[in-house]
């Protein structure tokens, strides 16, 4: 055990030192200093180590070094994804499973062609880095693929969210490959793209193309999208969703929107980690697509949310538009100058507590999350089977005021499966496969409101870390089997009166608001809001699903 430990102080200082010295070395970068480095003979950088895409990414004045070794880089004009740009090549094998739409549109193979030449032609003349990884923990279901792309730290972002192996295959078959030129600037006339930015999926060719963003995001996302198209045709559930498990190995998914808690809740000491964002759901269980986490940084807490925040300020963690101190390096991550949705990516393993092999059995619990900001649903409800799937159709949540140019006021959004853009096949497809689980598992559903409390945003108060946390872990311990549950008059949602460590006002949303009357005006609206984003389900779904969508 002694040298264990002399080996694990001399990576240390070692790190310490090659932090020191790249902290030296590194200056903020501007839209303008990011530039692609040319060269007469390009460079393929193939399966580097962490250390090393931080010695590449410092060279070329990338990003900077935190104080606690992070890697911090800026995204540009793109803070998020953007899914309008987003299109699919349409092709004989997979037209037919496709879900055209607003979200999934189309592109000819010839313009796909096209636009793939003219980005080759741009990066053989650009160094690149290449990276080969894997999606999937269970091996059955699991997807080869070759991440090559523009950006060092785009390569370390990929090392840290997707499954690498610890020695290069000596032979490697991508069963996708991710081509991501982020400084490569579309001509919408001549490419027949929506903006300079493009992210183009090919299932026939099994390439992904990406240009136009900076925001390193959409290499995870558009994996994710793969995903959801191959798992179902494999009779899996691929979900948008975190997981864990209790110590006696019942396992809980936690579906939820960006900024609803499901990194946060399902976090937890007591409870080890599956994943915090993609999951599969097979006939034998539940397995993480991915090998890291990308948790929201703004107003990460070290009380509140201590394994992230820890993770958070590590040698190899990723940081995207979180604000840094020049002189120091110290992480201001409270401070939304640059944006609101601040990531931070890092390998799974700087989760102190996670499951090994990241796989798991068959749920027990499923929590669905929603960051009400209209201060309505309760914080906590009971599910049936039929409600189950009518929330997991609608996934609600709602942007608040402030995080979106011209959001003013609470917007509702309704985004199916709690993942509407990565959704490939009709929604339907995952909604079915979800009711057949929880009925032959029979799993407890609950609904947890993670938003507002005693008035829309603005007026009332955000809910309690605390409080949520005591409520999720009442469900999943089983301490509200045999409490008492009351229904609340506009989702007919069960609503238990007690729960141990919460005070009973805070279960009662109504008695929240200083003006009762003001909240049955505000419930009934959002109740028909849900009633009209469902009517498109109408025909698709059995009667009993179909009549919790009546209006108010």
């Amino acid at each position: 055990m002694r040298g264990v430990g002399l080996e694990v102080r001399k990576k240390e200082y070692e790190e310490d030192v090659f932090i020191e010295a790249a902290r030296r070395r590194s200056k903020i970068p501007t839209i303008d200093t990011v530039t692609a480095t040319t060269s007469p003979s390009a460079k393929v950088h193939a399966n580097l180590s962490a250390a090393r895409l931080y010695e590449e990414a410092i060279r070329r004045h990338e990003g900077v070094i935190g104080a606690d070794g992070q890697f911090i880089a800026q995204t540009g004009i793109h803070t998020g994804r953007s899914p309008r740009d987003k299109a699919f090549v349409r092709e004989a094998g997979s037209e037919q499973h496709i879900d055209w739409s607003d979200s999934n549109q189309a592109i000819s193979p010839e313009a796909f062609d096209a636009l793939y030449e003219r980005v080759m032609a741009y990066l053989a003349t650009r160094e690149t880095f290449s990276l080969d990884c894997y999606v999937g923990a269970d091996e059955r279901y699991r997807l080869p693929i070759r991440v090559i792309t523009q950006f060092a730290w785009h390569n370390l972002f990929a090392h840290n969210l997707f499954i690498t192996p610890a020695e290069p295959a000596a032979q490697f078959t991508p069963g996708f490959t991710v081509i991501d030129a982020a400084m490569f600037q579309a001509d919408p006339q001549r490419d027949g793209t929506r903006s300079s930015t493009f992210i183009h999926v090919n299932f026939e060719r099994k390439i992904i193309l990406i240009g136009g963003t900076q925001y390193a995001g959409e290499i995870k996302k558009s994996i994710f999208t793969v995903m959801n198209y191959l798992m179902p045709l494999q009779g899996v559930l691929p979900m948008h969703c975190s997981a864990n498990v209790g110590p006696n190995g019942d396992v809980a998914i936690f579906f939820g929107l960006s900024g609803t808690g499901k990194t946060t809740l399902s976090a937890d000491a007591s409870r080890p980690l599956i994943g915090d964002d993609e999951h599969g759901w097979s006939n034998d269980g539940v397995f993480n697509f991915e090998g890291g986490c990308y948790a929201k940084a703004i107003h990460l807490s070290q009380k509140a949310e201590p394994e992230i925040w820890a993770a958070s300020h590590r040698f190899g963690t990723v940081l995207e538009n979180v604000v840094v101190d020049p002189k120091t390096g110290k992480l201001d991550l409270d401070s939304s100058a640059l944006t609101e949705n601040t990531r931070s990516a890092y390998p799974i393993e700087y989760i102190p507590n996670i499951v090994p092999g990241s796989k798991a059995g068959l749920p027990k619990t499923i929590i669905m999350l929603t960051a009400d900001a209209f201060g309505v649903l309760p914080p906590i409800a009971r599910l049936t089977p039929e409600q189950a799937m009518y929330h997991f159709l609608s996934g609600y949540t709602a942007k608040v005021a402030g995080t979106e140019l011209g959001v003013t006021e609470p917007v509702a959004t309704f985004s199916t499966c709690f993942g509407a853009p990565f959704m490939v096949h009709h929604p339907t497809v995952y909604a079915k496969l979800l009711g057949e689980r929880i009925e032959k598992h029979q799993v407890a559903c609950w609904l947890v409101n993670t938003g507002w409390s005693g008035g829309a945003y603005g007026v009332g108060k955000r809910m309690s870390i605390a409080h949520t946390r005591a409520m999720v872990n009442a469900a999943l311990d089983g301490q509200l089997a045999n409490v008492e549950f009351v229904q609340e008059a506009f989702f007919g949602l069960a609503v238990p009166k007690q729960v141990p460590g919460v005070p009973s006002e805070v279960l009662d949303a109504r008695s929240r608001w200083n003006d009762p009357a003001a909240y049955d005006v505000a419930a009934k609206r959002l109740a028909t809001l849900f009633a009209d984003n469902f009517q498109r389900f109408a025909d698709q779904v059995g009667p009993a699903v179909t009549a919790i969508a009546i209006r108010p």
